[in-house]
């Protein structure tokens, strides 16, 4: 395996990031402040706690897989489609790297990053409300499987998209309504019964619960369900690199 092109691309990837850290670092997490200011202090103050915890310490893990998921996806699908626009897709095709070097290079700066935010956004939320985790490891454990995952489906998207809009369609007409409808701001056992069922179908429920359930120890759905259906998702987007590679699709398409 080539680890200095892996190198090369994961720390080009890096650079880019820093030198953009208004819009790749301060603007999530300023927007997930405003979500803290609102939803934590206006009208978390109204609000009574959801299983013991009160309401601005129980939206944070949904805030942070909101953020979460947005920014992997993006940060992978963006690194990945601005060289086939800017044509600069062809230095990497003649370099000497195999197609797995090029997505452990892309997908491991874009879950670096995408790690990078989600706890910059866990420290700024003790500025508005205090907090507990009682799983710290199982909480980096969840963080790091959700960043990976979902920054390979960001690769898998800038592989697609032959334009910039379809590189935001995903974001922002699936992954931001399913994670809103995915209990983020509330339990789903709030729901009537009917509802409940319907939103297990959710993928993002499994997520938000599983990373919940790391800071207080409770969820609506069960810890090993959470983790299953997340591992099986990173499978899944696995076997599509794998296949768009295998079939002989080639990244300058």
């Amino acid at each position: 395996m080539n680890i200095h092109g892996i190198r090369a691309i994961y720390r080009f990837e890096m650079a880019r990031t820093f030198r953009t850290l208004t819009q790749s670092i301060a603007s999530p997490v300023l927007s997930t402040s405003l979500y803290f200011i609102v939803f934590g202090a206006a009208i978390g103050s109204r609000m009574g706690a959801i299983g013991g915890v009160s309401y601005g310490a129980f939206i944070i893990p949904g805030l942070i897989m909101l953020s979460l998921l947005n920014e992997s996806i993006s940060n992978a699908s963006f690194g990945i489609y601005m060289p086939k626009w800017a044509g600069t897709i062809y230095e990497l095709l003649s370099a000497p790297v195999n197609y797995v070097e090029v997505v452990l290079g892309y997908v491991g700066a874009a879950a670096t990053k995408s790690m990078i935010l989600g706890l910059l956004i866990l420290a700024t939320s003790r500025l508005f409300v205090a907090y507990e985790i009682q799983h710290p490891i199982w909480m980096l454990a969840f963080l790091l499987l959700t960043a990976v995952t979902f920054s390979l489906f960001g690769f898998i998207i800038g592989l697609w998209a032959d334009d910039f809009q379809k590189l935001q369609v995903v974001p922002l007409m699936v992954i931001t309504p399913l994670t809103f409808l995915g209990g983020s701001f509330y339990s789903i056992n709030m729901l009537p019964p009917f509802w409940q069922k319907v939103t297990l179908f959710n993928p993002v429920v499994y997520l938000v619960n599983g990373f919940r359930w790391s800071f207080y120890g409770q969820a609506d759905v069960n810890v090993v369900v959470s983790v299953s259906a997340t591992v099986g998702f990173m499978l899944v987007c696995l076997g599509i690199v794998w296949w768009i590679f295998r079939t002989g699709w080639k990244l300058k398409n």
